[in-house]
């Protein structure tokens, strides 16, 4: 049951009871949460559209992703994309969708998912090593998870083993059976216990698993990289971990209509003018908002949901992490589309720039005309940095390997280099850091929890709750569970 906003005191008529600086996934997802609670609440937002890291451009037809835009399902829980109308907040409304379905939801129905199939390809040496999550059953009426020894996963091994014509092929079939029993086992491990087991940098962690070092080099690790945006897999072990149980157990996807879909839908579900974008906050206290544009703005509490650096200047002394960095390229293609299909294709032999490519207008077709073809390519660490000039001409011979075909005639239509792409989770990691500084200020994203938005839409959670618990508010009666689970 919502609480009605005339419940609630205001310090002065017209202001509002919270002032969320940031309109990215955790600002809004918070201020949705908050505005269900019957708060009063006014989004600032410095750029001049929503969305922050979750942003995409729009050129010539062509929907361009600035980030990696890699999602799992998984990251959208009950309560965390709004359906149409006001106040809805169905959970069922994140669906995945192949390309083709004509009964996906359209804008304003809620966010469709556009899944990868299968999951992951890695090219090594000219061959297709195909991973893909590890799809649930249903035994007697009841779902259940992963199997780890069904008779068709046995077969399907079997079969690729006595059927390979060469070394190198009964290689790849004995790399694959392991790095499947390997993802099988965490997709049966419950996520509390891969938290507890012992913290260690992912690569170094990689190392004491009892694989080969062959199929750690050739598969696990450039998967995680491309998982993580993180070559050098310094991110904790348990991160690493958790990551590689949510490909198992639910694949990758991208958002239909390119990132900035989530955000836009965040937004578009708020009370009308309560998103003031092209406004920069310059200071902050429990009170108030100091701008560049609409002076001090009072309010009776402050949650911060900027990036890290942004939310260090205005709270000096604030942890700020190190960085991943991350360039995405984009090409279209002329003629027929590379033969990938809904194939993610990962540099498992790290031969070039390109750390994984797909056909972005195959697995999401509004992101191009119909009969144009966009290809889009994540570059990582150091070579991210290089002038895009020098790292598209980089890029093109090892693309063609990638993707099989010339890529000569390929145009790049465009690009962005982001030095502050992913917060660094190095073991240690804490991935609950307070989201509550004082009673009225309070501060949330990715960097308080995990990278990505899967960490920028639990920390709204957090802080919503701890906003919630100093006003003296329940909790909405349909969205209590969800976000005391992950208080």
């Amino acid at each position: 049951m919502l609480i009605s906003s005339a419940r609630i005191r205001r310090t002065d008529a017209g202001e509002a009871d919270v002032v969320v600086v940031g309109a990215g996934p955790a600002g809004l997802a918070a201020a949705h949460r908050l505005t269900r609670a019957g708060l009063a609440v006014t989004v600032l937002e410095a750029a001049p559209r929503v969305g922050g890291r979750m942003a995409t451009d729009r050129v010539d037809g062509y929907r361009l992703d600035r980030g990696a835009g890699l999602l799992c399902p998984g990251v959208f829980g009950p309560g965390t994309v709004p359906g149409a109308g006001p106040g809805a907040w169905p959970p069922h409304r994140a669906r995945t969708a192949p390309p083709h379905d004509p009964h996906a939801p359209g804008p304003g129905a809620g966010l469709t998912l556009r899944p990868f199939a299968p999951g992951a390809v890695l090219r090594a040496g000219g061959r297709s090593l195909r991973v893909g999550d590890l799809r649930t059953t249903t035994v007697r009426g009841r779902r259940t998870g992963p199997q780890t020894r069904s008779t068709r996963g046995a077969f399907t091994a079997a079969r690729a083993l006595t059927s390979a014509r060469s070394r190198a092929e009964m290689t790849d079939a004995l790399d694959l059976a392991r790095l499947r029993a390997t993802l099988a086992r965490l997709a049966n491990t419950p996520a509390e216990r891969l938290r507890s087991r012992a913290e260690l940098p992912a690569g170094e962690a990689l190392s004491g698993r009892g694989l080969p070092a062959r199929t750690v080099d050739t598969l696990i690790r450039p998967l995680l990289s491309a998982l993580l945006s993180d070559p050098s897999l310094t991110t904790s072990s348990r991160i690493a971990d958790l990551a590689l149980r949510d490909f198992a157990r639910r694949g990758l996807s991208v958002p239909a209509g390119g990132a900035a879909a989530l955000p836009e839908l965040l937004a578009a579900a708020l009370p009308q003018g309560s998103v003031r974008t092209g406004v920069r906050a310059q200071s902050v206290t429990a009170h108030g908002v100091a701008t560049d544009r609409l002076g001090t703005l009072g309010c009776r509490a402050v949650l911060i949901a900027t990036g890290a650096r942004e939310a260090s200047r205005l709270l000096p002394g604030l942890r700020v992490p190190e960085f991943h960095p991350v360039t995405v390229l984009h090409h279209a293609v002329a003629g027929p589309p590379p033969p990938a299909g809904l194939s993610l294709l990962v540099d498992a032999e790290r031969r070039g720039p390109v750390s994984h490519t797909w056909v972005a207008s195959a697995v999401d077709p509004s992101r191009a005309h119909p009969g144009r073809t966009l290809v889009t390519s994540v570059v990582l660490g150091a070579a991210a940095a290089r002038p895009v000039s020098a790292l598209d001409a980089a890029a093109r011979p090892h693309l063609a390997e990638l993707h099989g075909v010339p890529t000569q005639e390929w145009e790049l239509i465009g690009h962005h280099h982001d030095p502050y792409a992913v917060p660094a989770m190095p073991a240690p990691h804490d991935a609950r850091r307070p989201v509550r500084v004082l009673c009225g200020l309070y501060v949330c994203g990715d960097h308080r929890d995990v990278s990505g938005p899967q960490g920028a839409l639990a920390s709204a959670r957090r802080a919503a709750v701890e906003l919630l618990r100093d006003f003296g508010l329940p909790l909405p009666e349909e969205e209590r569970d969800a976000l005391l689970a992950a208080a």
